[in-house]
């Protein structure tokens, strides 16, 4: 097996067969080796030759829809069925199901924003699609390529539509909607300009923004990205923003039927997105020699991610744990216990809102100050709840085993003796219950 591939490297084995330098009983004995774990997979036993493309594909599309993230709503969405709709954005033809390297996959079949839309019977403002699709077709090749190989995203500019277009289909459409795609992998560093939208990508959301919002229509962005990019400095140009990652092959669907409200998001963050990009710890790491890095020392610490934001007061964007929901919870009768080796703690979560939803409840653990360097708080158990109908109530127990609140100092794990003070919240900075958990005595777990 070879990772990374690539054709060049396949070429290379078959000119070192035919040039006796790889004897072919060796290629036999890697193939053999590879075909056996393949074989003895839980996967194929299950699949076997004629797999399920069906079931197959009502997993991808479940596995889609509890990871969007609702990052803004001001009302706008849910989407009416009856209203129409422009779609704005080549990422709703280019609708990226996953990344390069090893997030690559050979679905058979991807399905787009723009087609899911038709599909679902959504009143489209064709006139726009039109142009995209039209200015796509020069690219028919390197779609086909897109969807079915490597994801390398054509580069087709965001302005391709005009003003004109923009201004007409403002007055004629009830509502907005603006993909915005990113392809990511592996093996490279990323830039500022991937963080940051182009010029283009700016020029679009600042011109759906003027024309749609000065009639009093609403305007959703929706993020086709793999990694955090600046969803902070243009927030304020739109209504609602629904970060909807890489989604696979249901993709398209799976984004439209969050817009209409067949699905309500219940993802949470599971990484920060800052403001600015030098808010980012790393950002500094820029290895040595500067340009072309061989070697590159890593100095958070212990401070990596949200422990870096919220021990050191850096207002993120969006935080770690955070998404919202169409409808709205609860939480409420909170019990910390110390039970032998573990901790349980026990709150209820209870829908408040007017339509069936999801939450994801999280628990942090803020522990004392002692002489090992600890973070502000961490992560130690989140649970998400069934689909809560409006007013119902789920009674959520997560067990913590007392290591996992040990530190580090070295040699070992370290448990000080102390309060240690329990936080429960539906984001890492939107904390609804606390309680205390009294240590007596250290405890020092070996590494």
């Amino acid at each position: 097996m070879i990772m990374p591939g690539g054709p060049e490297k396949l070429e290379e084995l078959v000119r070192a067969v035919r040039e006796g330098r790889l004897p072919e009983d060796k290629v036999d004995l890697s193939v053999k080796r590879v075909l056996s774990k393949l074989l003895a997979s839980k996967g194929h036993r299950s699949a076997g030759e004629r797999p399920s493309l069906e079931e197959h594909a009502r997993v991808a599309y479940e596995a889609a829809a509890e990871g969007l993230v609702l990052l803004k709503n001001s009302g706008a969405l849910p989407i009416d069925r009856a209203k129409k709709v422009a779609l704005f954005g080549v990422g709703q033809i280019l609708t990226v199901k996953g990344g390069m390297g090893s997030g690559h996959t050979h679905p058979p079949y991807v399905s787009t924003v723009l087609g899911a839309a038709r599909e679902r019977g959504l009143s489209l403002d064709e006139e726009v699609a039109r142009r995209y699709e039209e200015a796509l077709a020069p690219h028919k090749g390197d779609m086909e390529v897109f969807f079915m190989d490597e994801p390398d995203m054509p580069l087709v500019r965001e302005d391709i539509v005009g003003e004109d277009l923009v201004e007409a289909s403002a007055a004629r459409s009830d509502a907005a909607v603006v993909i915005l795609a990113r392809v990511s992998g592996e093996g490279w560093d990323l830039s500022p300009e991937d963080f940051y939208l182009r010029e283009d990508e700016r020029w679009l959301i600042e011109a759906v923004s003027r024309a749609f919002r000065q009639r009093g229509k609403p305007v959703v962005a929706v993020l086709n990205v793999g990694f955090p990019v600046d969803a902070w400095s243009w927030s304020d140009r739109v209504d609602a923003i629904l970060l909807a990652w890489q989604p696979g092959q249901e993709a398209g669907r799976v984004i439209v039927d969050a817009l209409l409200g067949v699905i309500n998001p219940s993802g949470k963050l599971p990484v920060t997105f800052p403001k600015r990009l030098e808010d980012v710890p790393s950002w500094t790491f820029g290895g040595e020699p500067r340009g072309s890095p061989r070697s590159v020392t890593y100095e958070e610490d212990v401070y990596v991610g949200y422990r870096y934001y919220d021990t050191f007061g850096v207002e993120p964007a969006y935080e770690f744990g955070y998404g919202l929901s169409y409808t709205t919870f609860t939480y409420s009768d909170l019990s910390v216990e110390l039970s032998g080796d573990e901790v349980r703690v026990r709150f209820k979560v209870v829908n408040t809102g007017s339509v069936p939803g999801k939450e994801v409840a999280q628990v942090y653990v803020k522990p004392p100050k002692g002489k090992v360097g600890r973070p502000f708080k961490e992560l130690k158990a989140f649970r998400k709840t069934r689909t809560l109908q409006p007013g119902e109530v789920e009674e959520v127990e997560v067990r913590i085993p007392l290591r996992e609140l040990a530190g580090f100092d070295g040699r070992g794990w370290v448990l000080e003796k102390g309060v240690y003070r329990v936080l429960v919240g539906s984001s890492s900075r939107k904390i609804h219950l606390q309680g205390d958990l009294e240590i007596p005595v250290e405890t020092v777990f070996p590494a």
